[in-house]
C-alpha cells in the first residue's frame, strides 16, 4: 500500500511539473518580446526590475519614439549625438511607434548600419555631415570620394598591368562618384565610373571576384571570419569591433555569442590599430595569382592567439607583417597618430592613388637638417582641429597652443611644441612621446628623400 501510494504521489508530482513547465512556456509565449528583453536586461545587470514601456521625444524631431523599450541597454552612440537630441529614428529610420520588431524595423537605413555608404547621405547628411557651408564638416562627400571608398588607384594599377586599360589614370571606382564642388588639388579627378562588374574582360571579372567583392573596402561587408569583422561606411573605422566579432554591451536584443557584432554601440575617434587591421595587414594581393593571399600566422589560417598573451606580444604579431621594417615611431604609435583625418577620410577631391593623397612624412614632425617642423599657434578660427580634440578623450587642445602644421595646412592638435620640447600625445592611449627634430642632430639624411625604405636604412628598430 505504501509502495502504490509512493508511485501515485510520484506520478502526480511529475504531472504537476509538466503542467507547470507548460504553463510557464505559455506565459512566456504570451509575454511580449519587449517585456522579455527588459526582463533579460535587468537580470543580466542585477538591477531591480522595472518593466515598462519607455518613450523618448528627441528635440530634433519632437516626435515620440519607443525604440528603447526593447533596446533598453543600448549605449548612447556618442556625446556629440545625445539621444535626447537625436533619438534613434533621425539616424536609423524605421517605425518608432510600434513595439513589434518586424514593424519597428521597416525602413531601417542600411539595415543595422545607417552609415553604410548606400544610405549615409540620408542618415548622416541632411545638413549634419553634408551640405554645410564649412567644407571640413561635409564628411559624407569627402568619404565617398576618398581612396578608402573608391579604391581608384588599385583598380587602375591592376587593369593597366594586365592591359585592360591603356594607362594608369583611374577610370573606375568601386562605385560611381562625381566631384561637383571643384577640384582643389593638382591631381584631383572630376569623376569615376562604377567598376564594370559585367565586363567581358576576364581581368575585370576575376579582380572583382577575388578583391572588390571579397570583403574589402568601405562599401563591401566584411568577411565573416576572425580578425575581419567590421561594419561598412563611417562605422568601419569609428565603431569598434573585436577580433572575435562579439558584442560586449548590455542591449538584450543583441546576442553575446553570435559573431559579427560591434563591441558596443559607440562612436570613437580614438581608433586603435586593431580596428585598422580588420582591413589592413591581413595579407597581400598577388598579381601573379590574381587572388588575395591571407597571412598564415593569424586566423583564419593560423592558430588563434592566446587570450593570456600580453598586449605588447599581440601587437608585435597582429600589427606588423613579418616581412616589414619599422622605425621606433611605427612600433610605438597607432595608425591615427600619423595618418591625418584628411588622409583617411578624404579631403573632398577624388584622388588617383595613395601617393597623391598621403602627405604625412617623417619631416612633418621631425623637420630636416635645414628646417625645423612647421609650427602654428592655434586660434579661435581653427575650428576643425579644436573640434577634433573635443571629440577625443585622450588629448586636450586650447587656443594659444603651438602645434605641428602639415604641408597642406592641416593642424595636428595632438603634436605640440611645449617649452621647446616636441611632444606627441597618442590619440588612442593618451601616452606622451617626447621627440627631437633632425636639425642639429648630425643626421646625414637627404631632406628630399622621405620614402620609408630610405629612412629605414638607418632607423630600423629591432624588437
Amino acid at each position: 500500500m505504501l509502495t502504490s501510494t509512493k508511485y501515485i504521489f510520484g506520478f502526480v508530482a511529475g504531472v504537476a511539473l509538466l503542467w507547470g513547465a507548460w504553463f510557464l512556456a505559455v506565459q512566456q509565449n504570451q509575454t511580449p518580446m519587449w517585456k522579455q528583453y527588459q526582463q533579460q536586461y535587468f537580470q543580466q545587470t542585477g538591477q531591480p526590475a522595472d518593466i515598462a514601456v519607455r518613450q523618448i521625444v528627441p528635440q530634433m524631431t519632437g516626435k515620440p519614439e519607443l525604440c528603447v523599450s526593447c533596446h533598453i541597454g543600448l549605449q548612447e552612440i556618442s556625446s556629440s549625438h545625445p539621444v535626447e537630441v537625436f533619438g534613434c529614428v533621425s539616424c536609423h529610420g524605421g517605425n518608432p511607434l510600434t513595439l513589434e520588431a518586424d514593424q519597428a524595423h521597416i525602413g531601417l537605413r542600411g539595415g543595422k548600419n545607417p552609415s553604410d555608404l548606400t544610405v549615409v547621405a540620408q542618415s548622416c547628411g541632411q545638413g549634419c555631415h553634408s551640405g554645410t557651408p564649412d567644407p571640413s564638416k561635409n564628411h559624407v562627400e569627402s568619404v565617398r570620394r576618398s581612396l578608402q571608398a573608391t579604391y581608384a588607384g588599385g583598380i587602375a594599377a591592376v587593369r593597366f598591368a594586365f592591359g585592360a586599360q591603356s594607362d594608369a589614370l583611374p577610370q573606375y571606382g568601386v562605385f560611381a562618384v562625381t566631384d561637383n564642388d571643384g577640384i582643389t588639388t593638382a591631381h584631383g579627378l572630376s569623376k569615376l565610373d562604377a567598376f564594370p562588374h559585367t565586363s567581358d574582360n576576364p581581368i575585370d571579372i576575376k579582380f572583382a571576384k577575388n578583391c572588390l567583392d571579397a570583403g574589402c573596402h568601405l562599401s563591401e561587408p566584411a568577411r565573416a571570419e576572425p580578425y575581419f569583422y567590421r561594419a561598412t561606411g563611417c562605422a568601419a573605422c569609428h565603431v569598434l569591433y573585436g577580433n572575435d566579432g562579439l558584442y560586449q554591451g548590455d542591449d538584450p536584443t543583441i546576442p553575446h555569442d553570435e559573431p559579427g557584432h560591434m563591441q558596443s554601440h559607440q562612436f570613437t575617434t580614438a581608433i586603435p590599430y586593431t580596428q585598422c587591421n580588420h582591413c589592413h595587414n591581413r595579407g597581400n594581393y598577388s598579381l601573379r595569382q590574381m587572388d588575395f593571399l591571407l597571412r598564415d600566422d593569424l586566423p583564419p589560417l593560423g592558430a588563434p592567439l592566446s587570450d593570456q598573451m600580453p598586449d605588447e606580444g599581440r601587437r608585435l604579431i597582429e600589427y606588423y607583417q613579418p616581412i616589414g621594417e619599422f622605425t621606433l615611431c611605427e612600433w610605438e604609435l597607432d595608425c591615427i597618430d600619423c595618418h591625418t583625418a584628411q588622409e583617411a577620410m578624404g579631403d573632398g577631391d577624388i584622388h588617383p592613388n595613395q601617393q597623391e593623397m598621403q602627405y604625412t612624412q617623417c619631416q612633418t614632425c621631425h623637420g630636416t637638417l635645414e628646417t625645423l617642423p612647421n609650427i602654428s599657434t592655434v586660434t579661435t578660427a581653427d575650428t576643425t582641429v579644436l573640434r577634433q580634440a573635443a571629440l577625443n578623450p585622450n588629448y586636450q587642445l586650447h587656443v594659444g597652443d603651438q602645434v605641428i602644421k602639415t604641408s597642406r595646412g592641416e593642424l595636428l592638435g595632438h603634436v605640440k611644441l611645449i617649452d621647446g620640447q616636441y611632444i606627441l600625445t597618442s590619440k588612442v592611449s593618451g601616452v606622451q612621446y617626447p621627440f627631437n627634430p633632425v636639425k642639429g642632430s648630425g643626421c646625414q639624411q637627404d631632406g628630399s628623400r622621405q620614402d620609408s625604405a630610405y629612412c629605414h636604412q638607418c632607423h630600423t628598430y629591432q624588437r
